[in-house]
């Protein structure tokens, strides 16, 4: 029996592709460091962003819609969608899209920026500030529904708040750090300016799977393909989610608050067990709910184990995506829906999961 949510549904983990026109907004000087998506000779599915005659970041295949089709039955989840909804050629044509799959906002995030774009300051922080102009743009016309989190120059603090303030004028409701950048940790103090920021905006942070280290990318590199995409990208996102728990950050930033985007909710249970552990040991009081304490939302996936992850997360502290727009192991385009028919889980919990908990991170 499928559930009704009584409020609106909210997609917590949803994406763009970025195309040339996201470049379009790049100020007449910074025109040098316009990215350029060059097409493999041997395999014209596959496309690569260069910047500074270097590939950068991530590109999905181009799929034909009967490829995308015929992964989603190899998967056994729905991954296809329009090119023009998924690259936001036709804000309107993701709008109806949304209306069929019963879902009112999408947060959207970038797709790029999974990796370092630029070891440059000044590049970097032109084509963040492109980017956010583009997601600006795409705001305004789509009538509210598509909010999203910001990329910031993460080399540039300064031009970083002054990014951030535009994008809260204009839709944004996170800012998406990544949990290692450059020679950087994420709970690093050289970022405790970005959280006062973000705190000060009501913004919250969105730790997306990412990983912009580029020394990381050398140590995990791999020659057998996808062996290395869950040390590289995966891992990194839960284990700033410990390391954040233990450390002094959620008392020093009280109403921050913190999303991990797309790393599934399994590794729930296991954090938490850590977590009571290690303060046992060190005589600290073990919290009844440590995430929801610290501010922090998980987004789960309808193959995660939710009864038993639930048990561990408390019911406020977990929310629901769809990857709308990629193909990876993340990525249900019907993931709402088939997380309604879920008998397992109670109406109200689905309400809390699709609604409520969403609303307090993204402060919709």
């Amino acid at each position: 029996m499928t559930s009704v949510t009584k409020s609106i549904v909210i997609d917590s983990d949803a994406h763009v592709i970025e195309t040339d026109r996201t470049w379009d907004f790049l100020e007449p000087s910074e025109q040098k460091f316009r990215p350029i998506l060059y097409t493999s000779q041997a395999d014209p599915t596959k496309e690569f962003w260069v910047i500074e005659e270097k590939i950068r970041g991530l590109r999905f295949p181009t799929l034909s819609e009967q490829q995308l089709l015929d992964m989603s039955v190899r998967a056994g989840r729905r991954m296809n969608t329009p090119s023009e909804a998924r690259q936001m050629d036709d804000v309107d044509l993701r709008l109806d899209e949304m209306d069929k799959l019963g879902i009112d906002i999408q947060v959207l995030h970038n797709t790029l920026w999974i990796e370092q774009v630029s070891a440059k300051p000044d590049v970097e922080a032109a084509l963040c500030r492109s980017w956010n102009r583009w997601l600006a743009d795409i705001w305004k016309r789509s009538e509210g529904r598509l909010r999203w989190s910001c990329v910031v120059p993460a080399l540039l603090p300064d031009a970083a708040r002054e990014q951030m303030q535009f994008a809260k004028d204009n839709g944004a409701v996170a800012v998406c750090l990544r949990p290692f950048d450059g020679d950087k940790y994420l709970i690093n103090p050289y970022f405790y300016p970005f959280f006062e920021h973000a705190e000060r905006l009501d913004m919250a942070i969105a730790v997306h799977i990412a990983n912009g280290s580029p020394q990381f990318r050398d140590l995990f590199g791999s020659i057998f393909e996808n062996a290395n995409s869950f040390a590289l990208f995966r891992a990194p996102t839960m284990m700033v989610c410990h390391s954040l728990l233990n450390s002094e950050i959620p008392e020093l930033f009280p109403k921050l608050r913190w999303g991990f985007i797309e790393s599934s909710a399994s590794w729930v249970p296991w954090i938490s067990h850590e977590i009571a552990n290690r303060w046992r040991a060190f005589g600290k009081e073990v919290p009844v709910d440590p995430f929801g304490d610290a501010n922090i939302y998980v987004t789960c996936q309808t193959d995660d184990d939710l009864p038993y992850v639930l048990q561990h997360s408390g019911t406020r502290s977990l929310v629901i995506g769809t990857d709308y727009g990629h193909i990876d192991p993340s990525s249900e385009v019907d993931a709402i829906s088939v997380f309604k028919e879920d008998e397992r889980i109670s109406d109200e919990t689905k309400e809390q999961i699709l609604f409520h908990n969403p609303k307090r991170l993204y402060a919709i």
